[in-house]
């Protein structure tokens, strides 16, 4: 595959996932989906993703914030679609910006980051890049419990799931770690 085509299936890919995760937390016959909905942590996944498709810092880097913003624009175009009832509108896109600045403010910073130790995990098994991944999903569920009424994760098998998740990526993480040893 080109370095085009990955560049174009992981911007397409994070736009998508960034208006599934929008769609998700209108399920209100399912409201555990709202839950999902408002992780954080799979966010940081998708750039350490895009970055580990990239071969130089500087590209993955970019590549983390460029698909981070694909998924916020994702995001947008989906809360401002027919799908959820509203139009797109200059004064839509206006009032999702505003609404959002905090998290467009935070991809600017966590975009190029998660996607340089997405980089720096493919080419050098940097275990601190990944270890601070899978520990953002781990954790998450406690940070948002510390964070105070309104931001818990209400449903358990939602919050349970995150925690698995983010343990399994650090068996993982732990796993190619020992396997990268020479044998004595």
């Amino acid at each position: 595959m080109s370095r085009r085509t990955i560049v174009v299936v992981a911007l397409v890919a994070s736009a998508v996932f960034g208006a599934a995760d929008q769609y998700l937390g209108s399920f209100s016959a399912h409201p555990w989906a709202a839950d999902v909905s408002l992780l954080s942590a799979p966010w940081l996944v998708l750039a350490f993703l895009a970055g580990w498709t990239q071969t130089e810092p500087r590209r993955a880097a970019l590549f983390g914030l460029a698909c981070t913003f694909a998924a916020l624009l994702g995001y947008c175009l989906m809360t401002l679609s027919p799908a959820e009832h509203a139009q797109l509108t200059v004064a839509g896109v206006e009032g999702f910006v505003r609404s959002s600045r905090r998290v467009i403010a935070g991809g600017l910073f966590t975009g190029p980051l998660f996607g340089w130790l997405g980089y720096r995990w493919r080419t050098g098994r940097a275990w601190p890049g990944a270890v601070l991944v899978a520990a953002s999903v781990c954790l998450e569920p406690l940070a948002r419990l510390y964070a105070g009424t309104g931001y818990e994760i209400r449903f358990r098998s939602v919050w349970v799931a995150e925690v698995a998740a983010g343990l399994a990526m650090l068996a993982y993480v732990a796993w190619a770690m020992i396997a990268r040893r020479p044998s004595r």
